[in-house]
Formats: structure tokens, sequence, C-alpha cells
């Protein structure tokens, strides 16, 4: 039997999205009125249709019955969790690499108290939670032992515990997870999807802690190795439902969760430009999306010549790019940039 996939698309933004709604024109992103959508494109395996919601009613009943299932989850107000406040978007999580090697700023915040300081900066611009890592999962990285890992951010999830800064875990380690949550640890974000570790359901079941379901191809060693797909975006949604369906079964009920595509983990240029092109599509899952563009390779790949070590015009671009999509967070380094941009972008919107 084929299967059929809702991606909402055409947004309205700000006042503009108000008054459509309002009006019966548009439908709310997540009970949003500051984003709506007033058409949806029906994709297979195969073949996709762009429709206008008020043709749905038009559509074979099968079909109906699955889109209008999907666009129930997708109209439906998310709650608020790990700091998130989602009757806003986006919202932001800083990056701090406590690690010597991360592709963008390995060594530059793991020594002395430069992790601390730059943490409390991160959410001084705005972050509203920071995502600490202590081992880098570049292409082609390395596993490190979980006691090395725990070393390299311990002194600093206990300063930023008394501080009151929310904080995200960037580990795959269920050792790593335990003692983060020890110390206040708000998210998880394990880059394997709770593969890596057989420990890792069991501490996130006990402890009812919110976390990621980040997609990724193979291993930060192998992913870039030649990756394939018969169509990235609908096989990672399918990625996503049984993964959802795994955790289902291991007894996890909460839905603190957020997925992320994982932009660059086992994908080649042509599978990250589709999978941002079209984020909108993992809305129908239910859960919010996080999207981690900053810095990454495919805008030196886009902008050849013209990259530079920052690439942070590539990540300004690509973070307004997914805002317009829905995408209720970004996952960046330059937070006081990011945030600068979306301000100026949201107030010229309030003129439209």
């Amino acid at each position: 039997m084929k299967k059929y996939y809702t991606r909402v698309c055409n947004f309205y933004y700000g006042n503009h999205s108000k008054n459509l709604i309002k009006s019966k024109k548009a439908l709310p992103l997540n009970g949003n009125y500051e984003i709506s959508f007033d058409h949806i494109e029906i994709l297979s395996r195969g073949s996709s249709k762009i429709i206008h919601i008020k043709d749905i009613k038009k559509l074979p009943i099968k079909i109906k019955k699955k889109i209008n299932k999907d666009i129930k989850i997708i109209v439906k107000r998310k709650k608020n969790f790990s700091n998130f406040n989602f009757k806003k978007f986006p919202n932001i999580m800083g990056v701090l690499n406590l690690t010597p090697d991360s592709f963008s700023d390995g060594g530059k915040y793991n020594k002395k108290n430069l992790g601390y300081k730059r943490a409390v900066s991160l959410f001084n611009y705005g972050s509203d939670i920071i995502d600490i890592g202590g081992e880098s999962t570049r292409p082609t990285s390395k596993e490190i032992a979980f006691e090395k890992e725990w070393l390299r951010i311990e002194p600093t999830l206990k300063k930023l515990k008394k501080k009151n800064i929310p904080i995200s875990l960037d580990t795959r380690k269920a050792f790593v997870m335990k003692k983060g949550i020890n110390l206040g640890v708000k998210l998880i974000n394990d880059i394997s999807g709770l593969k890596f570790d057989n420990q890792s359901i069991e501490i996130i079941k006990k402890k009812k802690i919110p976390f990621i379901i980040n997609h990724i191809k193979g291993n930060p060693s192998t992913m870039q190795n030649k990756p394939k797909y018969k169509n990235a975006l609908l096989d990672i949604y399918d990625y996503f439902e049984e993964s959802i369906k795994f955790i289902r079964s291991k007894g996890i009920r909460h839905n603190n969760i957020i997925i992320d595509p994982g932009i660059g983990f086992g994908k080649k240029l042509k599978h990250n430009i589709m999978l941002i092109s079209k984020i909108s599509i993992y809305h129908s899952l239910g859960f919010p999306i996080l999207l981690g563009i900053s810095r990454k390779k495919f805008i030196k790949d886009i902008s050849g010549k013209n990259d530079s070590n920052k690439r942070l015009g590539g990540t300004i671009g690509s973070s307004l790019f997914a805002i317009m999509q829905g995408v209720q967070i970004l996952r960046v380094h330059d937070v006081n940039e990011i945030i600068q941009s979306i301000k100026t972008f949201k107030q010229l919107l309030k003129k439209q």
C-alpha cells in the first residue's frame, strides 16, 4: 500500500498571518498565530502534488483521512519544556564545545574558565539553552572514553548549575548522561538517536528527561563515506517514525521529544539542500524540529571560493529560511548575530 506524507507549505507571518487565520483562510502552525499556512504538498515515493487546504475535501477518502490526521497534529499547540517556549519562534540553542578538536570551535573554550564564561555570554545574548559537548562528532572523528569526555565538561557544568543556566548535554554515552542529569541538565542531545549506548534509553526512561532524536547514517568516523538514500527526505521521515515506535516499546511515554534531521551527519550536499528546503514535512510527526546548520560544510560547498572560516553569512541565510518553514529550534554558535538577524527579519515582516 502506497504511503503518503504531508508537508505544509506557503507560509504567512506576523499580522498578515493573524488576519488570515481569523478569516479562516489559513491554519496556524502549532497553534501559533504568528505563522500559518494555506497549502500542503502531498508526497509519496514517486509522486508529489501541492494543493490548497480548501481542496483537501476533494481528495480520495483514504488520502483525505491521512491528510486530515496529519493536519490535526500540525496545528496542535506544543507544550513547553527544557526552557523552550514554543509560543515564539524560533528558540535558540547556543553551541559550546569543550573539546580540542571540534570542526569549528575546537580548542577555543576547553581551557581554564573559558567554557563557563562562554556559556554565560551565550545565555546573556539570548540563548534559551546551551548545548555542551565534550566529544567531537565531526566527520572522521574517533570515539573517546566516557571518563575523558566527562572530565572535559564536569567543571563547567558544576559552575553553570550554580548560575541556574539551562543546559543541554551533547553526548552519546549513558554514563555521561546520568552524571549530567544529576548536575541539572535539562535535555539530552544524542547524535546517535539513542542507539550508540544500549543503556541510554534506560537513563532517559528512569529520569524522564527530554531528549533529541537525531538522524545519522553510520557513525562520525564513517558517515561521510558515500552516503546513499532512496529518498533522503522520506527515508529520514520513516527513520523518525520507527525511532518513536522503538522508544515507546521501551516504555518512554512522555512527549518531550525533539527531532533533528542531522544536517551533515551522513549527507552529501544534495541531501542537505533537500532536507533544509523541505524541512516542513517533519511538522506532521508532531514534535518540535531542531535544525543544526551553524557553520557547516554545506555552506562552503554552496559558496565555493567565497567561503570563510566561520561561514556566518551562510548560517544566517539558512537560519532565516528555516524559520520561514516554522522550525522551532536553531542550534547555532553565533548566537548574538543570529538573534540580531531574526529580530530585524521579524520587524520587517510586521510592516507587510
